[in-house]
This record gives structure tokens, C-alpha cells and sequence, in this order.
């Protein structure tokens, strides 16, 4: 299927590792040029290298911007004005039980992990609805609707985006422009890996142990029984910022691996 995204500017936010990284790889396998983004320049070059040893001739762009903050934002949006495709995939997790959470985690995890796309969509909204064409796309969580005990100021800031992304959407009815979240499950991210090897370290058991008693006892309710990889959820972003994907608005794009046990 083609996607129809050749000759289309995507912007990644978060995008030198792990789920921003496939995603914007699958995007620029695609023929979008895609803007790659982190908070180090050493960070964006070397995701730029990665992507061109997969595909050489791909269109690539790298902004080193905190997108956590204002300052940030408007670096970026300075060095790219227009885009058709807006991905926030830029986020923090930590756990941390609910007590230990002070003021200054909760105001940090929502700007970092809400505001960013807040402002990135703000400026990159009215483009969009001038050439009647864009898609945006927020990177939430399965934990948006299953709130983590273990970090509940992390699953506020999803289920924050899921309502940012549908009052866009409304927003936006009727025009060429698409507002979605998508619901990834259980991860190996760059962060979730490190911290799955630094377990099975500390309590001399394989990887494999660990993921198997995290399904057992952390996520029961997974149907998929293992965690999903950064390319699986990439391809379920890149079709909804696809052309194709017309029909999918204000939309809670579940790729969650069956975590969540409702309908």
C-alpha cells in the first residue's frame, strides 16, 4: 500500500532512540522527510547515521531542541516552520510511589510529556489547516487508561494527551486535517531495556525471566505475553499519518498488545 506520504515533511519529536527512532525510520522509508529531534546534538547526529545505514537516501533533518520547554519548542519551530506530520512521541517515565511525588515531578512530567505537543501542535496546527492537509499524532500509553500505581504522575500525562488529541480532533472536524492518540503497550525502549537488564543484574536471572514474571504479575491482562518492539508500533503510527487513514480521527489508536480488557 502506499502511504502517500513521498515528498511530505514529518516532524519526530523525541526521536533519537527507541519508539521515536522506528518511527521516524518507518516514516522516512516512506519517502516523508523527516525531522529528527533530541535534546543533544551528538544524540540527533548519531540517529541520523542510523537511519541512513537502513536507507541511504533518505531525506533527513536533525534539530537538537529540549522540546521539554518553551525555549525548546521555539528553537525548533524556527528551523521548521511548515509541517504535514506531527508526532509527539517525546516523554519521561519514572517509577515512584504516589507519597515520594513531589510538586516539582508533576509539573516536570506534564510539560515534558504533555505541553510539548501542546505547543509543537499550537504552531504547527494553522499550516496545516491552510494547505487543508496534516496529520498529528500523540504517543500515549495503554497506561491512559490503566493508571500505573507504580507512577501515576506518568499515566496522568497520557491520559492528558488522549484528551488533547480528541478536542483537536473536534477542533478540526471537517477538514483534510487528522488528530489521533495511539496506545502503545509494554515497550523495550532504550529506557525499558537498560532498566529490564539492570533487574536481571541485580537478581541473577536471565532477561527472559524477567519479562516473563513482569506479564505474570505487572500486566496479566496482555494478550501478546511479551513486550512489543519500537518497529511494531511504528508501523501502526506511520499508517495512521498515512494518506490512507482518512477515516481515523479523535481516534484512541490502540497497539497495546490486548493489555486493556475492555472493548
Amino acid at each position: 500500500m502506499d502511504f502517500g506520504l513521498r515528498g511530505k515533511k514529518a516532524v519526530v519529536s523525541g526521536s533519537t532512540a527507541g519508539i521515536g527512532l522506528a518511527i521516524a525510520t518507518a516514516l522516512a522509508m516512506e519517502g516523508a522527510s523527516v525531522v529528527i529531534n533530541g535534546r543533544k546534538e551528538a544524540r540527533v547526529n548519531a540517529a541520523l547515521e542510523k537511519i541512513r545505514h537502513h536507507y541511504k537516501t533518505a531525506d533527513l533533518e536533525g534539530v537538537a531542541a529540549d522540546l521539554g520547554t518553551a525555549s525548546g519548542v521555539e528553537t525548533l519551530v524556527k528551523q521548521v516552520p511548515h509541517t504535514d506530520v506531527l508526532i509527539n512521541n517525546l516523554g519521561i517515565f519514572e517509577p515512584k510511589p504516589f507519597a515520594e511525588i513531589p510538586d516539582a515531578d508533576w509539573l516536570r512530567f506534564f510539560e515534558v510529556n504533555v505541553l510539548s505537543g501542546v505547543r509543537l501542535s499550537r504552531h504547527y496546527l494553522p499550516g496545516m489547516l491552510k494547505s487543508n492537509w496534516g496529520r498529528i499524532i500523540f504517543i500515549s500509553s495503554e497506561s491512559a487508561v490503566q493508571i500505573p500505581a507504580e507512577m501515576i504522575h506518568y499515566g496522568m500525562t497520557k491520559t492528558a494527551q488522549v484528551a488533547v488529541a480528541r478536542g483537536l480532533a473536534e477542533s478540526v472536524a471537517g477538514t483534510g486535517v487528522t488528530v489521533n492518540s495511539v496506545l502503545p503497550g509494554p515497550t523495550v525502549s532504550e529506557g525499558v531495556a537498560g532498566f529490564l537488564d539492570g533487574m536481571a543484574k541485580q537478581r541473577g536471572i536471565s532477561t527472559a525471566q524477567i519479562e516473563q514474571e513482569f506479564f505474570k504479575t505487572a500486566r496479566p491482562s496482555s494478550l501478546l505475553k511479551r513486550f512489543e518492539t519500537p518497529e511494531e508500533i511504528a508501523a501502526v503510527v506511520a499508517f495512521v499519518a498515512s494518506a490512507q487513514s482518512a477515516a481515523i480521527s479523535g481516534a484512541a489508536v490502540r497497539a497495546e498488545g490486548g493489555v486493556i480488557r475492555s472493548i
